[in-house]
């Protein structure tokens, strides 16, 4: 896959490879290509596999990395560093673009069930005002549940973990990840729902 964007001859002085995320956004924002290009080089492994496990094939989540940076170049004044990192804005709007199209496509193809379901809560991170909505509903509902189980479906919802990944961050297994995840989304879609109704 290439490097994003065209180089620019001029920007911000120092080290490009230390500046920090918001500082990569905030000189894309002042129109330097070079700060893409960086971003690029930083998360498109993340991005790229993230993009694979949902989709399935590498062409298609090769080009879906590149829509969502050139999305995210025109975007990037967008960023509000209060509802997450730069990395999990980014794996968000990834995350929401492919689902997007396995739905468009008549398919699912995710590493599993719970996954599935946790994607299908809300599309956190959207530009509809529907979805900025969903997002900050499924982190109220999140502080809800027990610290265990709103530990790893923040790992999966926020971060776009897997549950292998998720197992590795928290030195516990698999099984143990995924129980936690069933048992966190049964409440989560439990008060969601209650709430949808108006019984809260």
């Amino acid at each position: 896959m290439s490097r994003l964007g065209p180089s620019s001859p001029s920007g911000p002085p120092g080290p490009r490879s230390e500046r920090s995320d918001i500082e990569l956004l905030a000189a894309m924002a002042c129109g330097d290509t070079d700060s893409l290009g960086d971003l690029h080089d930083r998360y498109v492994g993340l991005l790229l596999a993230t993009a694979i496990r949902i989709l399935g094939n590498r062409r298609e989540a090769e080009d879906l990395v590149h829509d969502v940076l050139m999305e995210v170049w025109q975007k990037c004044a967008d960023y509000d560093p209060e509802r997450g990192s730069v990395r999990t804005w980014l794996l968000v709007r990834l995350r929401s673009r492919a689902l997007d199209r396995c739905r468009r496509a008549g398919r699912f193809r995710v590493e599993t069930l719970e996954d599935r379901d946790l994607d299908d809560l809300g599309q956190a991170g959207g530009d509809e005002p529907g979805q900025s909505l969903d997002h900050d509903r499924v982190r109220r509902a999140l502080l809800e549940l027990p610290a265990a189980q709103r530990q790893v479906l923040e790992l999966a919802y926020f971060e776009g973990l897997s549950a292998t990944e998720i197992a590795e961050r928290l030195a516990v297994p698999v099984g143990t990840v995924k129980s936690r995840t069933a048992a966190g989304l049964a409440k989560l879609r439990a008060a969601l729902h209650a709430e949808d109704r108006g019984d809260r």
